[in-house]
């Protein structure tokens, strides 16, 4: 049975994540999160990201969604954000096809509710329990037909409108002088990002990865290898370069030298800026679990308060608007702006680094450095037979317990199972690369042997 993971539900196109099976999923959705009436009708929005399976499955969900009696506004190919913001704007539930980072062979499902807000927990269950029903009945009675049949249309007007909020995020500020690479992973932001940075005032030096095929996305490119970003960047002189994944929620940056400045340094420049500017509420920054060791030193020295939830950023999100704070995000990249989107929103990121470089008239190598330093990392992806077994794994929670007793208050294990494929992801911190790696294969080998498999990246 199709369950939800971290971010929507993925699965290989017409495979794992069929027509049929999307279909299905877009008349469980119209059941369990019906929008509100415009002149007696619901409506739900629908966008998608440039892979080859995503038309297919687009007009599966919206056939799903139709037949149940809502009309569809297909908004196409589209960034995650955008279609959040659409869904906060006009207080309808929405759906993007994606699947984030993944290869194109992959896709995905990911919702907002009415507002823009990605699921909780409960509308998931929600949403599961209505479309285990449908499957098991594959019942048509009561269907609506004629005019109660939902329709399907465009709107030509839904992107000019996104990157309008966006650019107003600056509040009038400009970008001239400031000389901007682009790389836009062959996918949703294609033509948004250099669009917005354009219409903001930089000089866009390049755009890398802005001729999707379907088939290229965050291939090779992207927040998941900037490699071709960081050589463009120093050969063309330019200030930054910003890496945007395949349906832009999220953005890694690089500096004038090349160097990556991931998710965890992007956090820290922007809550000690909103610190120092009266503009960070509650004085709290929020993150994740995989969130480095070095960026709770760095917020502490700040004066800035961390509140730490589960990988994920709609927990993030959850516990922004449960306290009223302004600002969260994950090592990945995705940053939460809680006043100014519903999610993570890699365009708008990006655009606020700019800004925030050419306000400090400063380098992003130099901001960067200071903005922390940062513990060893060791990230492993575990390929397991039993990804549901490590609960009850006991020798690796013994071998976990064996390393966090060996580093002491001077590192730190973290396992958790993928919420979408069969891994186990193993994060080690150390005060050396070198122990934090032998920690790391000590806990893979534990893995390899109680829950079987080979390693992964």
């Amino acid at each position: 049975m199709l369950r939800f993971g971290t971010d929507g539900v993925r699965g290989l196109a017409n495979a794992e994540l069929g027509p049929e099976l999307v279909m299905a999923l877009g008349r469980a959705a119209a059941r369990a999160l019906a929008g509100p009436s415009l002149e007696g009708r619901r409506r739900f929005l629908v966008g998608r990201d440039t892979r080859w399976s995503g038309p297919l499955l687009q007009a599966a969900l919206s056939a799903g969604l139709a037949g149940e009696g809502i009309d569809v506004v297909d908004v196409g190919v589209m960034p995650t954000p955008a279609v959040a913001f659409l869904s906060a704007e006009q207080g309808v539930p929405a759906a993007v096809i994606s699947a984030s980072h993944n290869p194109y062979g992959d896709n995905g499902v990911k919702f907002f509710s009415a507002g823009g807000s990605k699921l909780s927990d409960d509308a998931e269950e929600g949403l599961e329990a209505e479309l285990e029903a449908l499957m098991a009945t594959w019942a048509r009675s009561g269907a609506p037909t004629g005019a109660g049949v939902g329709r399907i249309a465009g709107d030509p007007g839904a992107l000019p409108r996104y990157e309008r909020h966006v650019l107003n995020c600056l509040k009038g500020r400009r970008l001239e002088g400031l000389r901007v690479a682009l790389d836009c992973a062959n996918g949703a932001a294609y033509l948004t990002a250099p669009q917005v940075f354009e219409a903001a005032g930089a000089d866009v030096v390049s755009v890398l990865a802005a001729e999707p095929d379907g088939a290229n996305i965050n291939d090779g490119c992207g927040s998941t290898d900037p490699r071709r970003l960081a050589e463009t960047v120093v050969s063309k002189r330019a200030d930054l370069g910003l890496a945007f994944d395949g349906d832009a929620d999220r953005v890694i940056a690089v500096d004038a030298s090349g160097n990556v400045v991931d998710g965890d340094r992007l956090l820290a420049l922007f809550a000690t800026d909103l610190a120092q500017r009266g503009l960070l509420a509650g004085g709290t920054v929020v993150v994740t679990v995989m969130t480095n060791l070095g960026f709770h030193e760095a917020m502490a020295a700040a004066g800035v308060q961390v509140h730490t939830v589960g990988v994920g950023d709609r927990y993030v999100l959850e516990a922004l608007d449960a306290k009223g704070w302004a600002l969260g995000g994950e090592q990945s990249g995705h940053i939460v702006f809680r006043a100014l989107a519903t999610t993570g929103d890699g365009v708008l990121s990006g655009l606020l680094l700019a800004d925030l470089v050419s306000r400090n008239n400063g380098k992003l190598a130099d901001m960067a450095a200071a903005a922390l330093r940062r513990w060893p990392q060791v990230l492993r992806n575990v390929a397991v037979v039993d990804r549901d077994g490590l609960a009850g794994a006991v020798a690796v929670w013994e071998e976990v317990h064996r390393t966090e007793q060996s580093l002491g208050q001077h590192g730190r294990v973290l396992l958790r199972p993928s919420g979408t494929e069969p891994l186990v992801r193993v994060m080690v911190e150390a005060s050396t690369e070198d122990a934090a790696q032998a920690a790391a294969e000590r806990i893979v080998s534990s893995l390899h042997t109680a829950l079987g498999g080979a390693s992964g990246s």
